[in-house]
């Protein structure tokens, strides 16, 4: 039982945070070039990236970081690491909420627009698709999905300590 714990506490720990370098590259690099370039460069280039980031390493850490935290609090021995797990968990799972219900949602929009050179008006399309909505919630995720990071750090350093 040992080592399943311990397996389960690493893989929540690696898939969470790679999920906060993934919002993080986004917040601090992608949305910020993005943000500099024109109308139709800033469509083209977001579609592309949402068809791309849609794959099975993505969905492995994505989902897998919800999974796999909820499977370490239920095997979590005790009061010592129990409590990290959970607000790691309470923390991604606000992400993925606030992934499923703003995000992708806005993602489609801009996707359902069709392709940039289809597009009549990529000024009213863009505007429309509300990057600073899109950047504040993905800030949002970043913030909570690195803090959920470091409970899960912290759970490895106390499953440690306990030995």
């Amino acid at each position: 039982m040992f080592a399943l714990r311990v397996t389960a506490l690493i893989a929540a720990t690696m898939t969470t945070g790679l999920m906060a370098g993934v919002f993080g590259l986004y917040q601090h690099t992608v949305m910020v070039g993005l943000g500099r370039s024109d109308d139709r460069t800033f469509v083209g280039a977001f579609q592309a990236l949402d068809r791309a980031i849609i794959n099975p390493w993505f969905m492995l850490s994505f989902v897998g970081a919800l999974l796999l935290t909820a499977i370490s609090a239920f095997l979590s021995p005790g009061r010592q690491i129990l409590p990290w797990v959970l607000a790691a968990l309470i923390l991604y799972a606000l992400v993925f909420a606030i992934t499923v219900v703003v995000n992708v949602p806005m993602n489609d929009a801009l996707k359902a627009a069709g392709a940039p050179d289809q597009i009549p008006d990529l000024a009213a399309v863009r505007h429309a698709f509300n990057e600073a909505r899109w950047t504040a919630w993905n800030l949002v995720r970043t913030l909570a999905t690195t803090a959920a990071f470091g409970c899960l750090c912290w759970a490895l350093v106390v499953r440690g300590k306990l030995g």
